[in-house]
């Protein structure tokens, strides 16, 4: 009986991927001249595709004249439309060239997907008309938007405070170093917000309101030593940041020695955005394999999706001294049903000095042997040598770190956890 079905379900699964390939091949074949016509235009000089018809309810113009010339260009899939149903992140590979330089890749991002685009529009109309459609350029000036004009002198944290996550909690010092290193304006460098011309101050707003990502690079550059990816410029609802190398996913079956030091490396960048010199602390609140890259040549991680990051201020948190503000925030492990899920309250990231919460995530959702990942579990440091395995103290600090038994033990555990994985990583480079 149990064969019987086995083969009826295998005669139904093959049955199954053929009526798909036979589907895609009659979509492909009846949209055959728009395919080709993808092919020979470029969409990235079109200023709908762009969204640049929606400026100033866009995230900026510094990169337009780029688009315009032609000096960016989809890589070859990425200039076929219909493949956008499946790209629901709208995350898009781009060539970009100056004639000096010669060309190199780029990511484009929409920053959401189709439907938050939509939605936002639909929420600045409602806001400004009380009817879900209306002219977005218009209507922009009728929002919160444009009410932070330039009679305002700064932006202060009572006007954007929980806008998004960045500015959960946001105190002058940031906001200041937001408007100082914004991007998308010719005159950046202070942090007056009456040096920004009406329309910048709108985009600044909407970014800061519908996906802070970019802000995030840009107050916190990788020029700098910030481990995120490298903002490059905007062009009505497309960014562009730098490309930095294959997903972290990529490597989860690479040899040893390269996933002892990409952990590693994962363990200093929860490090460098809990404790730096700056006193920003940021925490991570989205922690997968996806949401970091590696780099082709340095072999050095990044943080490639900087959406759901929280900034607080921890100068401003010795200076207003919350209730248990010196108390050390342990986050609490927590079962769950779905893949790299974290358990945080943000009221407590932003009122302690000392937290563990980047610890927390790292190693629970990418280092741990409970990471799951695209149905895989056993997480980056799976299936250690004998030798590491027998010791057990790898395994250890990891369980620790994930799931701590002692109060306050995954702050020990970290940092026993750094030093352990260096010590692992030049025992490795001196036997080769």
């Amino acid at each position: 009986m149990m064969c019987f079905l086995s083969l009826k379900f295998a005669r139904i699964y093959r049955c199954g991927k053929f009526l798909f390939a036979a589907a895609l091949f009659v979509t492909l074949l009846l949209n055959t001249h728009n395919l080709l016509a993808s092919f020979q235009r470029n969409e990235l000089a079109d200023r709908r595709f762009l969204g640049l018809n929606k400026c100033p309810a866009c995230f900026g113009t510094s990169w337009c004249r780029k688009f315009m010339n032609g000096q960016v260009t989809f890589e070859t899939w990425g200039r076929v439309r219909l493949l956008d149903f499946f790209n629901v992140k709208n995350v898009y590979f781009a060539q970009y060239g100056e004639p000096r330089e010669g060309t190199r890749r780029v990511v484009l991002k929409r920053l959401g997907s189709s439907q938050e685009l939509a939605e936002i529009d639909q929420k600045i109309c409602k806001r400004a008309t009380g009817r879900p459609r209306c002219d977005l350029v218009q209507g922009m000036y009728k929002t919160e938007f444009a009410r932070i004009n330039g009679d305002v002198r700064l932006l202060t944290p009572d006007a954007v405070e929980g806008w998004s996550d960045m500015v959960h909690c946001p105190s002058q010092r940031l906001l200041d170093r937001v408007v100082r290193r914004y991007a998308e304006t010719k005159d950046s460098g202070s942090f007056l917000l009456k040096n920004l011309k009406d329309t910048e101050r709108m985009q600044l707003m909407m970014t800061l309101a519908f996906n802070p990502e970019p802000l995030v690079l840009q107050s916190f550059p990788s020029d700098e030593g910030w481990p995120f990816a490298k903002y490059l410029g905007a062009c009505g609802r497309m960014v562009a940041v730098n490309y930095v190398g294959e997903e972290l996913w990529s490597f989860y079956n690479a040899a040893w020695a390269k996933r002892v030091d990409l952990a590693k490396q994962l363990m200093d960048i929860a490090e460098q955005l809990t404790n730096n010199d700056f006193d920003f602390a940021l925490y991570l609140l989205d922690v997968s394999f996806d949401n970091f890259a590696v780099g082709p040549r340095d072999g050095k991680v990044i943080v490639v999706d900087a959406e759901n990051v929280i900034v607080a201020d921890k100068r401003l948190i010795k200076q207003n001294k919350p209730e248990n503000y010196d108390v050390w925030y342990e986050s609490r492990y927590e079962e769950c049903d779905k893949e790299a899920c974290l358990s945080f309250s943000k009221d407590a990231l932003c009122s302690r000095v000392t937290v563990d919460h980047n610890y927390y995530a790292v190693c629970q959702n990418l280092l741990w042997r409970g990471a799951t990942w695209r149905g895989t579990a056993g997480g980056l440091l799976h299936d250690p040598p004998p030798d590491v395995a027998a010791d057990g103290r790898l395994t250890a600090l990891l369980d620790e770190c994930a799931r701590p038994r002692q109060r306050f033990g995954r702050f020990q555990a970290a940092k026993e956890l750094r030093e352990y994985l260096t010590r692992l990583a030049d025992k490795i480079s001196t036997e080769r």
